[in-house]
């Protein structure tokens, strides 16, 4: 069913272009035709002047060359040959269309996958939020009746800021964290912190940087984040010098 899709739409957006090189062509055909036409009358006109004698035979058959090389200039021009190659070269340009989008769909789709319409799975993405926010609200609850001296409540504050920003909602997952940094210091927590802030304020704000640089100097030498938080710090440095 895809390949008649893809043939359908394929013909569907050349439609414009099938219509107008056929035209273009009809019209060089009509334009030939025509001065074909012409030409044959001249000469059936010179051959009754010759009947009727205002034409000497002399003049006839220098007009009969002429109009010979007339006929065949006109069937033989460069500029229909160049538009009948020119046509040519477009009707293969155009039939070759549905193949190169047929190739290149199969450099990476999967045809043989089933179609994934756009509502339900906006559906399915409505009530995952749902089910993410009724457990970021159980969550807060849960955290905010625990004593603050208890272990569990630095956990609480950690999984709720990875319930946030699943949901992209950087602000609250950089406060979530935040809270669980005040309750114990880790670099990749700090740097997870600093980058949430920064997507919630689209830049590196002087406390992120602050953040990320307080990070760097207490991570790990083979930590695979590193690069990335020295990127942000770049970044930073430059939009502190260039506000």
């Amino acid at each position: 069913m895809i390949w008649l899709s893809i043939g359908l739409l394929s013909l569907l957006a050349l439609a414009p272009a099938f219509f107008t090189l056929w035209k273009r062509a009809r019209t060089i055909r009509d334009e030939r035709s025509t001065a074909l036409a012409l030409h044959e009358a001249q000469l059936a006109e010179v051959d009754r002047d010759l009947a009727i004698g205002l034409i000497a035979p002399t003049e006839h058959d220098v007009a009969i060359l002429e109009i010979q090389r007339r006929i065949l200039a006109a069937d033989a021009a460069p500029s229909t040959a160049r538009a009948n190659s020119s046509a040519m070269l477009g009707w293969f340009g155009l039939a070759a269309v549905p193949a190169l989008a047929i190739g290149l769909y199969l450099t990476n789709g999967a045809p043989s996958l089933p179609a994934q319409p756009l509502g339900p799975r906006l559906v399915a993405q409505h009530l995952q939020n749902r089910k993410t926010d009724a457990l970021i609200a159980q969550l807060q609850q849960a955290i905010a009746g625990l004593p603050a001296d208890d272990p569990n409540k630095r956990q609480g504050y950690l999984m709720l800021g990875q319930l946030e920003a699943s949901g992209d909602h950087y602000a609250q997952a950089a406060d979530a964290w935040g809270q669980a940094l005040a309750l114990g210091f880790e670099p990749e927590l700090a740097a997870r912190t600093a980058e949430a802030m920064t997507r919630a304020e689209h830049h590196v704000s002087a406390q992120a940087l602050a953040l990320f640089r307080k990070a760097l100097d207490a991570a790990p030498k083979d930590a695979d984040w590193r690069p990335a938080v020295q990127g942000r710090i770049a970044q930073g440095e430059h939009d502190q010098e260039n506000p």
